[in-house]
C-alpha cells in the first residue's frame, strides 16, 4: 500500500528521537482537567508539512490535529526558542561529521512576495513595487546556512551586512580569529563602507561584478564563483513554499519559518525533500 501525501511528510522515528529531547515540555499534567494535548510529534509533523507545501493553517489535514492547536504549539515553541536551538544543534552535528568551513563564507539577499504586508516589508523594486520581504543569508563554505535576517524588500543589501554577520547562530571557534576569514559578495555590496565594516569583522571581502564572473567563466568554463553556494541555498529555500511567499504579518514568525528550514536539512521526511539545484 502506497503512502499518502500526508504520510510522506512525516518525520521518521530516527529523526524524531533526535528532536524530542530538545522540545520544551507542555504544562498539562496527567489527571488535570481538559483533553490531553496533541502529541509534540504530530505537531512537528504538521509544521514541516506546512513549511513544505505552503498550506494555510486552516487548510491543515485533520490527520495532524486541529489547525488552531498546531498553530498554538508553533507559537509556543517559537517563544521558547526551539527552532533556533534545533538549528544550532544541526550545525553542531554538521561540524562534527563534515566540518564547518569558516574560511570561505558567502552572503547574498533575495526578495520574496509578502501579500499581507506587515513588519519588515516594503515595496519590491523588482515586482512593480508590490509588498515584499528581503532575506539576507550567510552560509559557510559548503553552502550550509549559519545566519539569516529579514528586512523590507527595498532595503539595500550592503545595509544588512553587519546584522547578517551578527545573526550567525553558531560562532566560529576562537582560534579562527588568528587568520582572516573570507567573505564572498556580489556587486550589490561594493561600497567603501561595506569593505571597512567587513574588515573590522575580521573578513577579507571578495566582491566581484557579474561581468568579472562572466569573463572568468570564458577563461575557464568549468570554474564556479565561490559565492554560488549562497545562491543555491536561496534556491533550495524557495522550494519550500512557506518561504517562497511570506503570508505572516509578524516578522518573528517569518524568521522562525526560516530557522525551521535551515534545520530541516538534517531531518529528511520519508518522502524526501526536493532535489537540490
Amino acid at each position: 500500500m502506497e503512502d499518502t501525501p500526508v504520510q510522506l511528510f512525516r518525520l521518521t522515528d530516527e529523526h524524531w528521537s533526535r528532536i524530542e529531547p530538545l522540545v520544551p515540555p507542555m504544562k498539562w499534567k496527567p489527571g488535570s482537567r481538559g483533553k490531553r494535548p496533541v502529541s509534540d510529534r504530530a505537531c512537528m509533523d504538521a509544521i514541516f508539512f506546512i513549511l513544505r507545501t505552503g498550506m494555510q493553517w486552516k487548510g491543515l489535514p485533520r490527520e495532524y490535529g486541529a489547525p488552531s492547536t498546531v498553530h498554538d504549539r508553533f507559537q509556543y515553541w517559537r517563544e521558547k526558542g526551539l527552532f533556533e536551538l534545533l538549528w544550532m544543534e544541526s550545525l553542531g552535528e554538521f561540524d562534527e561529521e563534515v566540518g564547518i568551513d569558516w574560511d570561505w563564507q558567502s552572503m547574498g539577499g533575495v526578495m520574496v512576495k509578502a501579500p499581507l504586508a506587515g513588519k519588515k516589508t516594503g515595496p519590491n523594486p523588482t515586482d512593480r513595487a508590490k509588498s515584499g520581504t528581503k532575506r539576507s543569508l550567510i552560509t559557510e563554505g559548503h553552502g550550509v546556512p549559519v545566519g539569516v535576517v529579514i528586512a523590507a524588500a527595498n532595503m539595500n543589501d550592503h545595509k544588512l551586512v553587519e546584522e547578517t554577520i551578527d545573526a550567525r547562530v553558531f560562532a566560529p571557534p576562537p582560534d579562527l580569529w588568528t587568520w582572516p576569514q573570507h567573505l564572498c559578495l556580489d556587486a550589490g555590496y561594493d561600497t567603501m563602507a561595506t569593505r571597512i565594516l567587513v574588515a573590522e569583522k575580521g573578513f577579507v571581502a571578495h566582491i566581484r561584478s557579474r561581468r568579472a564572473e562572466l569573463e572568468s567563466k570564458k577563461r575557464n568554463p568549468r570554474a564556479r564563483a565561490r559565492r554560488w553556494v549562497v545562491e543555491r541555498a536561496h534556491s533550495w529555500m524557495n522550494r519550500y513554499r512557506r518561504l517562497l511567499i511570506r503570508w505572516e504579518k509578524l516578522a518573528g514568525t517569518t524568521s522562525r519559518w526560516r530557522s525551521s528550514r535551515a534545520r530541516s536539512s538534517r531531518f529528511r521526511p520519508r518522502g524526501g525533500y526536493p532535489d537540490r539545484p
